[in-house]
């Protein structure tokens, strides 16, 4: 009773005040249920003292305190009237009426067999069902001990019975036989119950051994429903692995004509990593899943569940590992575009400073455009290099052999030697775009070498122009002098000659570079800066110290006469004066002409005195 008053705390108040009138007995809920789920409410009549306010107060107590859904159920109410008189026994069950109309449909009225021999006859409740709303029965006291024990056995039977059917063990009741008789309402033994003992102890034993069986039935389907639940995930998983994932590993195999398109293909791809994702974290749960089975299964599962295992980690791993490979394969396409994208405007730099006209101003100009042109070459030689090996590393990946045969997974032939041609021909054009520009290279390299040539060409010829300048300036401001002896004549005789000489080697040095800037230019088809008016100035300054030289030869020539004469005087008689005279007024008047070029322009030596 404090049991339920605790439990049911909505109530608490309206026990208490009762609790007198509970603690009589006049009614309980034996915990037993009927053929029709229905809870049995027991009335036992124990004396002919039995207040109806009493025990219709305990009814209204004891029936609040079942829930709604059992109550729809109904109630099967056992009236023990073996120690009351018919009278109260018949004032019970109409009160039955007024008190639980609707939640009675069977009323089962207990006496002694000497009884209905005697009353039956006078039994007035058959056909009084309609009127009274449930329907009831007359049982002996004998035939009450065997009902009362039958009522919770088949009740416990139809429990057991119920609940295996279901594959799920937690419905397994949490009670055993003795549980479901021990709850009946206590009751003084009689005669007959105390026969009935052997029987309830058969039926109690035959109870424990069915309970035992429907237990193991159950762990045993619990077991197979595990089984079967994993078997039918791993299926669905590896069924969609080798099914709709293969097949989209299968029509993805393209590696794309350039970044872009390397990158969209490379989107689509983590796309199909996102689908393979959820089906591998079903693998990851299904894997613990087994695992925890293997722990506590029996050999033939365990032989099961470790087929299921592998074959589950065979296909994940396999599926994982041409994810990774595709996603290599992906990476090494970009990196192959890239790095031909890279190069193509390498070479397009390259070839626009080919196709660009040169006009350099100076020779140093040229070097620099020789060099930055050099450069350029190299850095398309390394990005051709590269891309040789990126192009290697693709065609590696996607030409490596699978660890182990899918068929069904992998790439069709055709558009597997599609995409190798395709890198092939890459590589190819690349290459033939490189040797193209080589070539113009070498070309242009030549060109401006032999531009460089032409400027040196013409700087060195306006350099002879200068020396042979220089050369004329000094012919014609310093060597003046004709010596004091006719030795001194002939030594300054000699070094004039030397000096002529040097002045016909730049001369000549000059016209041969001349003659080289014309050459150069008939082959680079370009007019020379300067070779127009150097040339004539070359010409002009070579015929100016011709004249010069040949007339400081003249003069040096009469005096080394004139000294040789002279000298002569002191051994020769007199009659050589004249000569000596005579040479001398040569030789004066010489001294005193200018010289003409052959401008017309005239030039006068410093006066030279005769000693």
């Amino acid at each position: 009773l404090q049991a339920w008053m605790s439990k049911f705390g909505s109530v608490t108040m309206e026990a208490n005040s009762i609790l007198p009138i509970l603690k009589k007995k006049l009614a309980f809920l034996s915990g037993g249920k009927d053929r029709r789920s229905g809870l049995i409410l027991t009335i036992p009549l124990n004396s002919d003292q039995t207040s109806m306010e009493e025990l219709s107060a305990t009814l209204d107590y004891l029936l609040s305190i079942p829930s709604e859904k059992c109550k729809t159920r109904g109630f099967t109410v056992i009236v023990d009237g073996r120690r009351s008189q018919w009278n109260i026994v018949k004032t019970v069950v109409l009160m039955l009426q007024n008190v639980i109309p609707a939640e009675v449909s069977l009323v089962c009225v207990v006496k002694p067999d000497e009884f209905w021999d005697k009353k039956v006859t006078h039994f007035c409740f058959w056909k009084e069902k309609d009127r009274l709303g449930f329907e009831v029965s007359p049982l002996s006291q004998h035939t009450h001990t065997h009902t009362h024990t039958h009522t919770h056995t088949e009740s416990f039977k139809n429990s057991l019975f119920y609940l295996c059917r279901s594959a799920d063990c937690a419905l397994l009741p949490s009670f055993d036989p003795e549980t479901v008789l021990q709850s009946a309402p206590a009751w003084c033994p009689m005669e007959e119950e105390l026969l009935a003992q052997p029987q309830v102890m058969k039926l109690l034993d035959s109870l424990r051994e069915q309970y035992t069986k429907y237990q193991e039935l159950c762990r045993q389907r619990s077991k197979r429903a595990q089984l079967d639940e994993v078997h039918a995930k791993v299926l669905q998983v590896v069924n969609w692995l080798q099914g709709p994932g293969s097949e989209l590993l299968k029509t993805h195999q393209a590696i794309g004509d350039s970044i872009r398109a390397a990158q969209a293909l490379q989107q689509k791809h983590e796309e199909i990593e996102s689908q393979h994702s959820e089906w591998f974290a079903v693998y990851m749960e299904l894997n613990q899943q087994i695992a925890a089975l293997l722990s506590a299964g029996e050999e033939e599962e365990v032989v099961e569940l470790k087929a299921l295992q592998q074959q589950l980690s065979d296909v994940c791993y396999r599926q994982a590992s041409q994810l990774e490979t595709r996603q290599n394969v992906l990476q090494a396409a970009q990196i192959f575009h890239s790095t031909t994208q890279e190069l193509s405007q390498q070479l397009d730099g390259l070839l626009g400073m080919l196709c660009a006209d040169v006009s350099p101003a100076d020779g140093a100009s040229i070097q620099q455009n020789l060099k930055l042109l050099e450069e350029k070459l190299q850095t398309v030689e390394s990005g051709l290099g590269s891309l040789r090996q990126k192009g290697t590393v693709l065609l590696e990946q996607m030409c490596t052999p699978w660890p182990w045969p899918l068929e069904e997974t992998e790439s069709p032939a055709g558009e597997q030697q599609d995409n190798v041609q395709h890198i092939q021909a890459v590589m190819e054009e690349m290459e033939l775009r490189k040797q193209r520009c080589e070539d113009m290279v070498d070309v242009r390299r030549l060109k401006m070498l032999q531009m460089v040539q032409l400027f040196k060409c013409e700087e060195d010829a306006l350099q002879a122009v200068e020396w042979l300048s220089e050369l004329l300036d000094a012919l014609l401001k310093t060597h003046v002098r004709l010596g004091d002896d006719s030795q001194e004549t002939k030594t300054m005789l000699d070094k004039h000659k030397k000096f002529v000489d040097v002045a016909q080697s730049t001369y000549d040095y000059g016209r041969q570079l001349l003659q080289a800037t014309v050459v150069l230019c008939q082959s680079l088809r370009c007019t020379t800066r300067s070779s127009g008016d150097t040339l004539p100035r070359l010409n002009r300054v070579w015929k100016q110290f011709s004249v010069t030289a040949d007339e400081r030869q003249q003069r040096l020539e009469l005096a080394l006469n004139f000294h040789t004469v002279a000298e002569r005087l002191v051994c020769v008689e007199a009659e050589a004066l004249d000569d000596v005279d005579t040479l001398g007024k040569t030789l004066l008047d010489r001294i005193s002409m200018p010289v003409i070029f052959p401008d017309g322009y005239k030039h006068s030596f410093t006066s030279v005195t005769v000693s």
